[in-house]
């Protein structure tokens, strides 16, 4: 979700290329290589094939002109490189068009294990992989023309979807529950909380997803489990507008994490 931040957007060369540095792929690397050494046994096995669909690897920091067309190529998905500040209009827009908005800058070496705004490893490393999924992507194409339909009075409810599945999704697999969010497999903190049974795992259900609450800057208390990837684009048949009006005039569930201490 667009976001303010420290980090200074970066600007493409004539040939569509970003100027990272021989510290960035660096620093992709060893962020690279941690996520995944870590991950096997705790993401959904279609996270892991988009690894590879794609060609990311520890190496060198990819290039959004090359995730774009290995996405367009495989699920006519794509990447589009965005300064770290979009508008809500502009965000939705190109999930519409079954593309993922990119922050282009690369963390610095002091918040390797945490940076509150979306930067190139969450996006590419966290996002993109699960891009090479057909149905995933006709959820998010479908959210987007959702979101641009409904509007901006619907929006933090929208936000919640999004966070909840797009950011913080969890799959029941074969094999167990597993991460497919964004923000799970791109964080160590919040995998391995993710996995450690002290969070709660719930069945999803919209209605309830409209209606909890969440903190952007803590591992979450709580997790909302499909049961597949066609299940999330199923989602897209419901009355999103009926259902967020229902949620409105029932209110917040309570608030399962403190409230934010003032700064």
């Amino acid at each position: 979700m667009p976001k303010d931040t420290t980090y200074a957007s970066l600007l493409p060369d004539e040939t569509g290329y970003f100027p990272y540095t021989a510290d960035d792929d660096a620093v992709w690397g060893e962020l690279f290589t941690r996520q995944m050494d870590f991950l096997p046994g705790k993401v959904a096995p279609e996270y892991l094939d988009g690894v590879t669909k794609l060609g990311l690897s520890a190496s060198k920091t990819p290039q959004v002109k090359e995730i774009d067309a290995r996405l367009h190529a495989l699920t006519g998905a794509g990447a589009h490189g965005v300064p770290a500040i979009i508008p809500p209009s502009q965000f939705y827009d190109l999930l519409s068009q079954r593309k993922f908005p990119v922050a282009t800058f690369l963390r610095r070496r002091e918040h390797m294990d945490y940076i509150e705004e979306p930067d190139l490893f969450h996006e590419v490393f966290g996002h993109c992989p699960m891009l090479t999924n057909d149905a995933y992507c006709d959820f998010i194409e479908g959210f987007g023309h959702r979101a641009k339909a409904l509007g901006m009075g619907y929006s933090w409810h929208m936000f919640r979807l999004f966070w909840f599945t797009v950011e913080f999704g969890m799959i029941r697999t074969p094999e167990g529950l597993r991460a497919y969010g964004a923000g799970i497999v791109s964080s160590p903190a919040e995998a391995g909380h993710a996995m450690s049974g002290d969070a709660l795992m719930q069945d999803f259900d919209l209605q309830t997803v409209f209606r909890t609450p969440y903190r952007i800057d803590i591992v979450q208390p709580t997790y909302f489990v499909i049961e597949s990837f066609d299940q999330l684009a199923g989602l897209l048949e419901a009355d999103f507008g009926a259902l967020i009006y229902q949620a409105k005039a029932m209110g917040d569930l309570p608030a399962l994490f403190p409230a934010k201490e003032a700064s």
